[in-house]
């Protein structure tokens, strides 16, 4: 990005490069009296260019006046939004200032709505997608996914909604926060938890609506978890998520979360504990170009690992409880597989996981 120029040239071509790039967030820093600017790329922040002293403190005000906040305000938060019709953006975008020791940091959202895609069409490993599908195809039951921030546990969601709607004949009900995408042909509810409407109370006077298929965009308490447990054993198919970090811890949250441990073991038919790997960019084979600002990288992929209750699996949990839960393959073999595929590579990997794997090398990898 060249940083040069008036405030308002600026900060449009930053936008514009941002929503170019697939960027979700452009964070800017003051430091030393001028800007870092760096872009939130495939969920990690990438350095993307310095505003000099001169410039950077008008870019600061231009956007704190876009937003409507006090331009003079900065030893203090803010949050506010910029209209898409007032920036020339693709959709409106959310602005919040922070003080900090250097200076001001300005964090701006960028609201970029890609269509929902099909379950066949989000790269899950096959036998997890059919796993998926057999579940959609059924009538009682509760669907759980797990993973960080990010790992792409809605777009997972949104290609199960999307075969829903292709299946047709269902009423279908979501509770999110916030909806992401609107979907015809699905009743769609989003959260307000300073009005009081918050899962458990939307989940509890949903039901009333008669719907076959709920969505809660997450579980965070008792009472959410209690009557998800309790619609997928009336009758309902159930969608939500659950932070575990795994299959396993899954079942020991909501053994602690639900009164009755029998109706988890009864109601849950599969849980989804999934992260995302950065792919290569097609364009350079990961060596850098401008079309992935000299990452290597441009778009990602999702690594998954399942645990699908069988008969067995159920008098285990009843027995044992879930210490013996083990997803396979797990996580790292899912990985290892798009490392030998060559759609990502070490550096990835071990950012993801921490380490590198054993029985992998680089040539291998490349």
């Amino acid at each position: 990005m060249d940083p040069q120029g008036s405030a308002p040239e600026v900060v449009s071509r930053l936008i514009r490069q941002a929503e170019e790039a697939g960027a979700s967030d452009i964070h800017l820093q003051r430091a030393a009296g001028g800007a870092q600017v760096a872009f939130r790329l495939d969920g990690v922040l990438t350095p993307i260019a310095e505003l000099a002293p001169e410039v950077a403190e008008p870019v600061f005000g231009r956007i704190k006046f876009l937003a409507r906040l006090k331009t003079y305000q900065e030893s203090l938060p803010q949050d506010g939004r910029i209209n898409q019709a007032d920036s020339g953006a693709r959709q409106d975008i959310r602005v919040a200032t922070y003080p900090t020791v250097t200076g001001e940091k300005i964090v701006l959202r960028l609201f970029q709505q890609a269509a929902a895609r099909p379950l066949r069409g989000l790269g899950l490993p096959e036998e997890v997608t059919m796993d998926l599908e057999r579940f959609l195809r059924s009538h009682a039951g509760l669907l759980l996914l797990t993973g960080p921030a990010g790992s792409g546990k809605t777009t997972t969601i949104y290609g199960c909604l999307l075969s829903l709607l292709e299946l047709g004949g269902r009423h279908i009900i979501t509770v999110e926060d916030p909806v992401e995408q609107i979907l015809p042909g699905i009743m769609q509810t989003e959260v307000n938890e300073a009005r009081g409407l918050t899962f458990a109370v939307a989940a509890r006077h949903l039901l009333r609506q008669d719907p076959q298929v709920l969505v809660l965009g997450e579980i965070r308490d008792e009472e959410t978890a209690n009557l998800a447990v309790r619609a997928a054993l009336t009758g309902h198919l159930v969608i939500s998520t659950l932070h575990a970090g795994s299959c396993q811890g899954v079942f020991e949250r909501l053994l602690v979360m639900v009164t009755e441990a029998h109706a988890v073991v009864a109601a849950v038919e599969l849980v989804l504990n999934q992260r995302l790997l950065r792919r290569l960019c097609p364009a350079c084979a990961g060596r850098g170009c401008p079309a992935c600002l000299s990452t290597g990288y441009r778009g990602r992929v999702p690594i998954v690992e399942a645990v699908r209750l069988d008969a067995r699996l159920r008098r285990q949990l009843r027995s044992e409880g879930p210490e013996g839960i083990c997803a396979e393959p797990g996580l790292e073999a899912s990985a290892r597989e798009l490392l030998r595929r060559g759609l990502s590579d070490l550096r990835e990997y071990e950012r993801v996981f921490g380490h590198c794997p054993s029985d992998l090398g680089s040539k291998d990898a490349a």
